[in-house]
């Protein structure tokens, strides 16, 4: 007798199928190993044309703040990537330039660089509620406001006193001539406002107020900065058009004291300026000469990655860095940047310590040197 034999029916999915669930299970293999999304910070400043200078030295400062702390990490598992764009110093490039990082979804913009860029796009900014964090931004115009503005230097009314003080007492002058840059006013204004109050408070007198922009003639306006035999000329520009007009006066005038601002201040001043700066008084954003060891091992850095020295600009965009960095590492669930910034407490600057009140303004102590032998030496 035969056993009856039993016969399983096994059924095989049809070619497509087996394929779909193949690549499925493929697909999320790759999606648990790729990395998350990197967190997007955005940097605005001037990249070409005349304040060049300062865009490029505040973007390297951010490049290496974003380098050092992918080394260590990154923020929370997560690889910052910095997005880079050039304002050109034109309100209108710098809007679309705003408009591009805003459509990238970066999380918080370092910049700009200059004080006129920064009225013009902080509607932007605080239309879109992410913060704007500038390195080197000192209008008194944005003072006191509660909005997205943050700065990692003081507004000019919390230190420009200390230049007036400086050539009225140490140097004499009683007859002094501003000159203006037009095209930063926001900045050139607020300065000789408060260099023009606090010398006149002392006894000075500001004999004109001469602006211009980088279209004039810079041997003219020599001439006309001179026309009332001023004892001191104090120079509100950028580091070329300082350069190049002290050379216009030197050229007429080879004993009349000099001095500037801050803006300045960079590397450009002396190279354009050569021999005819010497002499000149500079106020600084930036202690050169410390020794203070975070500040020694930041311009250590610097120059290795970019093979120049950091000045002010690299500094300060480096110190704006860190503090959005440190922000966003600390920011917790349901909080804004904003709101994290200004929880967070003290900030490690390279130099000095970061403290923001209310309204995101700081204080930060300024320094005079006076150029040397091509370099500028402190003023102690």
């Amino acid at each position: 007798m035969l056993l009856p034999i039993t016969i399983a029916v096994i059924r095989v999915p049809p070619i497509w199928l087996l394929m779909v669930t193949i690549l499925i299970t493929l697909g999320t293999g790759l999606i648990a190993c790729s990395p998350p999304e990197p967190l997007r910070i955005g940097f605005l400043g001037g990249l070409s044309g005349r304040v060049a200078d300062l865009g490029i030295g505040g973007r390297n400062g951010a490049i290496l703040a974003v380098e050092m702390r992918n080394q260590q990490g990154g923020i929370k598992g997560r690889r910052i990537d910095l997005i880079a764009e050039d304002d050109q110093q034109d309100a209108e490039v710098a809007r679309r330039a705003v408009t591009r990082l805003l459509a990238r979804q970066v999380k918080v913009i370092i910049g700009p660089m200059t004080s006129a860029m920064a009225m013009v796009v902080l509607p932007q900014i605080n239309a879109a509620g992410i913060p704007l964090i500038a390195p080197t931004v000192t209008t008194n115009a944005l003072t006191g406001i509660d909005d997205q503005f943050f700065r990692v230097v003081a507004p000019t009314a919390t230190h420009v006193f200390k230049s007036a003080e400086h050539h009225f007492v140490a140097h004499g002058l009683r007859r002094v001539t501003l000159v203006c840059d037009l095209r930063n006013k926001a900045y050139s204004e607020s300065w000789a406002g408060d260099f023009r109050r606090a010398f006149e408070a002392m006894g000075g007198s500001i004999i004109a107020e001469l602006g211009f922009d980088s279209s004039d003639s810079l041997a003219t306006l020599a001439t006309k900065v001179l026309a009332d035999k001023p004892d001191g000329v104090m120079i509100i520009a950028n580091s070329v058009d300082t350069g190049l007009l002290v050379q216009q006066i030197r050229m007429r005038n080879a004993s009349v004291h000099l001095g500037t601002a801050e803006w300045a201040a960079t590397e450009r001043l002396l190279e354009l300026g050569g021999k005819a700066v010497e002499g000149l008084i500079v106020a600084q954003y930036v202690d050169r000469e410390s020794k203070a060891a975070a500040y020694l091992s930041f311009r250590h850095a610097y120059r290795e990655r970019f093979a120049q020295e950091p000045g002010f600009a690299g500094l300060t965009a480096f110190d704006a860095t860190n503090v959005a960095l440190d922000a966003l590492a600390s920011q917790s669930s349901g909080q804004t940047l904003k709101e994290a910034i200004l929880v967070h407490g003290e900030y490690a600057g390279a130099q000095s310590p970061i403290r923001f009140d209310g309204n995101g303004d700081t204080l930060r102590d300024t320094f005079l040197s006076v150029i040397r032998d091509g370099e500028f030496r402190s003023l102690r």
